[in-house]
């Protein structure tokens, strides 16, 4: 009777058991199974409504929240720079123009950066060839475009050199910062073609002065060559000089050119330059005369010094070149070249040296 009382309800008729005494017995689920069950249900709701373009996404291993919508590649964290170089073969000249800098590293407290470029050549002392932009205030995204130039580049510097750009942060009142750098080999470039790169900047990298023989040299001059047949003259031309060797603390010197035509029996073929203060790069453009026979240029010998100008002791000695029929390479093509050409002026590049044969380094 208990039996019969449980099926039927009041008015006598038979219960309808609840469902889930119908259906067939379920195996045992536990906690943590229900949330990986909810979990991935929730997955597979987001899979569907995510874009297809979306190449982040993975159903079986979600991105980290940290990482997400963030982009890192090695070096990028410096910034990039946007610069071309342009190789000038006849006027011995390396154009580097310096567009913009992206993205770079934050240096100040503010979260930005007062930036500035500078370039060096590599092997080579930095402060006769360096050159560096004006600094730009309070940005990470500046824009200079603004050309340096190398003068007196020869074809050999081309294969055997390499020009280190620097980016740096200016601090008024402490050491400027190094933000990042990138190094160009010369030999990349093709003879008047401009080159652009946008480069990555990379961490400080060691110069190996073990090899870098060029710190010997003593810098380079431009020398120009006419003989005037009207007048019975040679005209000396001293244009420029580049790359000096710094005679003074400050890492700077005070140059001046002067020449002689020897031999010089009465001493009176001394000419000299104006001085040019705190420079190692001057640019000079005079011109001195000597009254002398187109035949007797092959008995004479051109000598050219560069000295640093010092206040109340003797001058120092920076390099010197002579020219003439009894020099060698590159000094007597240039003799040979002004003798062969009458009324043309004739320009070269030569590299000074520590001793000039012959000659009395007394100024």
């Amino acid at each position: 009777m208990a039996a019969n009382c449980f099926n039927r309800g009041a008015s006598g008729r038979p219960l309808t058991p609840p469902p889930s005494l119908t259906r067939a017995p379920q195996p045992w689920v536990s906690e943590k199974e229900r949330r990986d069950n909810e979990r991935l249900i929730a997955l597979v709701i987001r899979a569907a409504r995510a874009p297809p373009s979306d190449p982040g996404f993975n159903l079986a291993v979600p991105r980290p929240a940290a990482t997400q919508g963030k982009r890192r590649s090695p070096g990028a964290t410096l910034g990039t720079l946007d610069f071309s170089l342009l190789y000038d073969q006849e006027n011995n000249a390396l154009h580097c123009t310096i567009n913009k800098a992206r993205g770079l590293k934050p240096m100040d407290h503010n979260g930005l950066s007062d930036p500035y470029v500078k370039l060096h050549l590599l092997p080579g002392a930095s402060k006769a060839n360096k050159l560096r932009t004006k600094t730009l205030r309070n940005t990470l995204h500046p824009v200079w475009s603004e050309t340096l130039t190398y003068y007196g580049i020869t074809d050999e510097d081309m294969v055997r050199k390499t020009l280190r750009i620097s980016v740096c942060d200016e601090d008024k009142f402490r050491h400027n910062e190094f933000i990042g750098e990138t190094r160009i080999p010369l030999k990349k470039l093709k003879p008047n073609q401009t080159k652009n790169f946008y480069n990555c900047l990379e961490k400080q990298l060691p110069v190996n002065k073990t090899e870098d023989k060029s710190l010997e040299e003593r810098g380079r001059i431009m020398i120009s060559l006419k003989y005037n047949s009207q007048k019975s003259c040679l005209v000396v031309g001293i244009v420029r000089c580049a790359h000096l060797a710094a005679m003074d603390a400050n890492g700077f010197s005070d140059p001046y050119v002067k020449t002689y035509l020897k031999p010089d029996e009465n001493k009176k073929s001394k000419h000299k330059t104006a001085v040019k203060k705190k420079t190692l790069n001057p640019e000079f453009n005079e011109e001195f005369s000597y009254d002398i026979k187109y035949a007797d240029l092959t008995k004479k010998t051109l000598e050219v010094t560069v000295w640093d100008y010092d206040i109340g002791k003797s001058n120092d000695f920076i390099g010197g070149v002579s020219l003439g029929i009894n020099a060698n390479g590159e000094r007597l093509k240039h003799w040979f070249d002004c003798l062969k050409n009458k009324d043309k002026k004739i320009e070269r590049w030569h590299t000074l040296t520590n001793e000039l044969p012959g000659s009395t380094f007394n100024d």
